[in-house]
């Protein structure tokens, strides 16, 4: 029996949700929000149409190990939210849906939920104690640190995109 893990964040940011959009629309941009200890790439060739359907492919080093990573886009609802679900990679379930919600006139909630599962039980207890459940923390924070620095500095229309 696989044990399912949920990991929430709520992150506030400037700008309405039709203004923060746009930057997590653009797949390349998951390489500038990933922390660099994991060699983290979008191999999917560019510029990717994100909508109910798209395939996105990555690669990353996650403790030495090489892994590849196939994601699909399984809702998608422009300014408001999307949901991406592992098909191929290192978890057993990977459903992460962002959400972005409006806080007061010029402010966004972007709120994220990850339920996931890690494969060959029992082990996979073992290895979420170990490291999974820390590595997933770092990497969000990352990732916030990230967003908190840039989003005020950046207008929106102008965020950057990276790999291009």
């Amino acid at each position: 029996m696989f044990a399912y893990h949920t990991l929430r964040r709520v992150q506030r940011l400037p700008g309405t949700p039709a203004e923060v959009f746009p930057f997590f629309a653009d797949a390349g941009n998951l390489e500038a929000i990933t922390p660099p200890w994991l060699a983290f790439r979008v191999i999917t060739p560019r510029p990717i149409e994100l909508r109910v359907g798209a395939l996105i492919e990555y690669r990353l080093t996650l403790h030495r190990l090489p892994i590849s990573w196939l994601t699909r886009i399984e809702a998608w609802e422009p300014g408001v939210r999307f949901v991406d679900a592992q098909l191929s990679g290192p978890y057993k379930l990977w459903h992460h849906t962002h959400e972005f919600e409006p806080d007061g006139a010029h402010h966004t909630l972007m709120r994220d939920t990850v339920r996931y599962a890690l494969p060959l039980a029992p082990l996979s207890a073992i290895a979420h104690r170990a490291f999974v459940a820390r590595d997933l923390q770092r990497i969000f924070d990352h990732r916030r640190d990230y967003l908190t620095v840039m989003v005020p500095s950046i207008p929106a229309a102008r965020w950057p995109s990276t790999g291009q």
